[in-house]
Order: C-alpha cells, then structure tokens, then sequence
C-alpha cells in the first residue's frame, strides 16, 4: 500500500506534496502524486494545461492515468517540468488530465484509488485558493483547484483536505483563511525543505518557493508576480492544516459549478460566469504578447543597474525579499530569461540569495 497525494493546482503544489511526503514518512515507499502538466508560460509556451497526448514515454497505470517518467517527453512546443521532477525526486507522477472536465478527472481518481488502494487519499494546496469564493479581486488562478475539489468531493473515498502555506499564494489573504483552517498536521522546518533542495534551484513556483523560505526561518514581505503583491512572510507560513472538505466546495462556487463538467472549455465557461474570467484566457493574450517580443541577451551592467533602482523602490514600499519571476517582470525581461537571469545575480550578489528567494537586505 502507498498513499496518494492530489497536488490541487499542479506546479508548485506537486512540489510541496513531495516534500510533505518525505517530512511525514521519510523514505519508506514513497507516496503517487496526482498532478496536473500545467507549468505557465516560464516553462510551457501553450496555454492551459497539458494532457496524455501532449507526451512522448508515459507510463500506463490505469485505462485514463498515465505516470510521467523521467524518460518521458512533452511534445514541441509544450514543456513540463514533470520528468525532470520525475528525475530529482523518488515519488510517482501520475498525469491529472483535466480535458474531460471534473467527470473526467473523478473517473481518473476512482481508477488510480481502486489500482494503488492507498492507505491515505490527501488533496494538497499551497496558500488557499482552493477555498476562494470566486469574488476575491487578488484571485488569479481558481480554475486548475476547482476542478480537483469537486472531482475529490465525489470520489468514493475519504480524501483529507490540506492547506500548506496559508495565504503564500497571494491570492487570499491570510486573514480570509483563518476561520477555515482546522488542526495542525505539520510545520515545515529547514530540515523538511533538503527533499527538494535541489528543485527550487529551477522550479518557477513562487508560492512553493515562499513555503520552503519560510520553514528556513525567512520573514519580511515578499513581493510577488508581475504585479508585484506583497505577501507576508510570517510563522504561519511554514505549517500545513487540516481543511473541512464540505465546507471548502461550500464555499468555492466554481468547484460547485464544475462538478458535472465533461469538458475543460466547459470549465472554463463557468469561470468566465462566476469568477469574470478565465486564466487560461489570460495565458492565451499573454503568449500572443510574448512571442511579439524576442528575448534580448542579458547585459549585466544594465540589468544590475535596473536591479538597483527596483530595489531602492521596493524597499520604500516595505519589501524585504522578491522571486526571480517578479525580477524579470519588474525588468520587463522575457519570462523564458528567468534561469538565466538568476544564474547572472547569484553569480555577481551572492549575499543577496536567500535561497530560494532573493533579498532586498543592501550588500554589505
């Protein structure tokens, strides 16, 4: 027997169900993570999510789930940082293929469920959207978590909500998740984040990253995203809590709305309705914009002196430490610049790497 672990968005959640996974249970039979190949446009150029057709070398688990291995390819132009996680980290990648909608995705767990017949069934998000009601004005991402909430919610097997990181993500607000979380299941030390050391090296996930930061002791504000959202690093950032799974689809109207979906565009459709938008909308516009834009060769002079003056303005806005992708954003840099970038101020400001964040602290 093994457990299964439902990483609710993909990316960066994947990630955190890695390292939750060895913190808990160590090396002994390491846990099948469920995840979605949905990498954004740092790693993916095509919008939305990637399913089993997107990929050269999958494992065939069941009739709809397929794990990713190492060997295994996504299909030019798709990228995926899914092998290479398959590579680096000792537990299973099974494929969430979101593309028969949360109908689809419920048949995929009832097949994976019945195949492993884990001893435990988590869903696992890092910092809360999963509990977003739809409205909130910071809500960027609500889809990829609605869909696996409601396909959880009808699997017929009990699955334990877990919140890593509340508020991590931006997207709600620390205290709008106060009076939903439950019991502490774990707090993340420096210790806990040596699993996946050597992923936050490249992984993109700004909220995973953030999560790792804070079990390593970092605290301050770290400003995130294109925008630039501040986000409190606090000590409630390293813990990971229980949620009630009937009072998270209580609250989340798309999760609600989804449920009986039988296609991603369906989806979609709802977020449209409820939320105003949908995000993979906004990866289409922001990939026609993108490729409008080829990326220039990094100068170092230049790009330490816009360095420079960004710093001076986000610490007069209170800021203590931001990601390599709010970097590139505040540089107006090519997102596909990102490791590069990193690799050019780690090698000239070391001082500065507060693995894996970047901090504002002046040199010297």
């Amino acid at each position: 027997m093994t457990r299964l672990i439902v990483a609710a968005g993909g990316g960066g959640d994947a990630v955190a169900a890695a390292m939750l996974d060895a913190a808990l249970y160590g090396d002994e039979d390491p846990a099948v993570i469920l995840t979605y190949a949905w990498d954004r446009l740092l790693v993916d150029p095509v919008p939305g999510p990637r399913g089993a057709h997107d990929f050269t070398g999958l494992e065939q688990l069941t009739p709809s789930v397929s794990a990713v291995p190492a060997e295994a390819h996504p299909i030019a132009p798709a990228g995926s940082t899914l092998p290479r996680l398959a590579a680096e980290l000792p537990q299973t990648f099974a494929l969430i293929d979101p593309h028969q909608g949360a109908v689809g995705i419920t048949r995929q767990l009832e097949e994976l469920v019945g195949h492993l017949q884990p001893e435990s069934v988590d869903l696992l998000d890092v910092g809360g959207d999963i509990l977003a009601r739809g409205d909130e004005p910071t809500l960027k991402s609500p889809l990829a978590d609605a869909l696996t909430l409601a396909a959880c919610c009808q699997v017929n097997a009990p699955v334990r909500l877990l919140l890593a990181g509340p508020g991590l993500d931006g997207e709600l607000p620390l205290e709008d998740l106060h009076g939903m979380l439950g019991s502490l299941v774990h707090t993340f030390t420096a210790k806990d984040t040596e699993s996946v050391s050597s992923v936050l090296e490249w992984h993109p996930s700004e909220a995973t990253g953030m999560l790792a930061a804070t079990a390593r002791g970092v605290r301050g504000t770290c400003e995130v995203r294109d925008a630039g959202l501040p986000v409190p690093l606090t000590d409630e950032g390293p813990t990971v809590r229980e949620v009630d799974m009937d009072e998270a689809l209580s609250r989340n109207r798309l999760a609600r709305a989804v449920v009986a979906t039988e296609a991603l565009e369906e989806a979609e459709t709802h977020s449209r309705e409820i939320c105003g938008y949908s995000e993979i909308d906004y990866e289409r516009n922001k990939a026609a914009w993108i490729s409008e834009r080829p990326p220039l060769e990094l100068d170092a002079d230049a790009v330490l002196a816009q360095l420079g003056q960004f710093e001076t303005e986000a610490r007069g806005r209170g800021v203590t430490h931001t990601t390599f992708r709010r970097i590139i954003a505040a540089l107006n840099l090519n997102g596909i610049q990102r490791q590069d970038l990193r690799a050019l101020l780690i090698n000239c400001r070391r001082e500065q790497y507060d693995a894996p964040l970047w901090s504002l602290a002046q040199p010297g």
